[in-house]
């Protein structure tokens, strides 16, 4: 039997990983815990499914210092959220709950120092894609190079997926309508549990 809240199709967690890049990378080591956000990016395999993160950080940073000595990490995605109250359903005995889509992933980290500026140049093309006239690192001229010596490329090969899409699947289908009709129709959250809801 699948673990409750799995995503309707694999294809949602690249996607998810892909609309909210930030994650909290979370690391403990003899010193203790370190975490810090950062943007990252998925590779993928022949059948869609996540097989590494390519991101950067900080050389100097609590989080690369940890890391030295314990190479594995938990990286947390947070994908759309939100509460859902009682007052949206027709059913008054019915409990509010928070609906959301997120991906935990356990995972080994490798410092990759010759990838920092295709890392760099990748992550800027992504995040600059929707926009006409995008900005890449080379228009930063001298600064560029200073800055980027004060970072490192990391690969993290993933080890485990945890992915929780709790996004309505549990309800009765009446239940189900009264909270998309509450949510705005055009809103993150709304599209998600339509598409984790495909035959409802």
């Amino acid at each position: 039997m699948a673990p409750p809240f799995q995503p309707a199709d694999p294809a949602e967690i690249a996607a998810l990983i892909e609309a909210h890049p930030l994650a909290w990378v979370v690391a403990h080591g003899p010193a203790g815990f370190a975490a810090a956000p950062l943007p990252l990016l998925a590779d993928l395999d022949a059948d869609g499914n996540v097989v590494r993160l390519v991101g950067h950080m900080a050389k100097r940073g609590r989080l690369a210092a940890v890391l030295a000595e314990c190479p594995r990490a938990l990286i947390l995605f947070q994908g759309p959220e939100g509460y859902i109250s009682p007052a949206w359903v027709r059913d008054r005995t019915w409990g509010p709950t928070w609906n959301y889509a997120v991906v935990q992933i356990e995972a080994d980290i490798v410092l990759c120092p010759d990838q920092t500026d295709a890392a760099l140049i990748r992550l800027a093309e992504q995040m600059e894609r929707p926009r006409g006239n995008g900005w890449v690192p080379a228009d930063m001229g001298r600064r560029y190079e200073g800055l980027s010596r004060a970072i490192v490329a990391f690969h993290a090969e993933v080890r485990s997926l945890d992915a929780r899409f709790k996004l309505g699947q549990d309800e009765r289908p009446e239940i189900l309508e009264d909270i998309l009709a509450a949510l705005p129709a055009d809103g993150e959250l709304a599209a998600a549990m339509r598409r984790n809801n495909p035959r409802r």
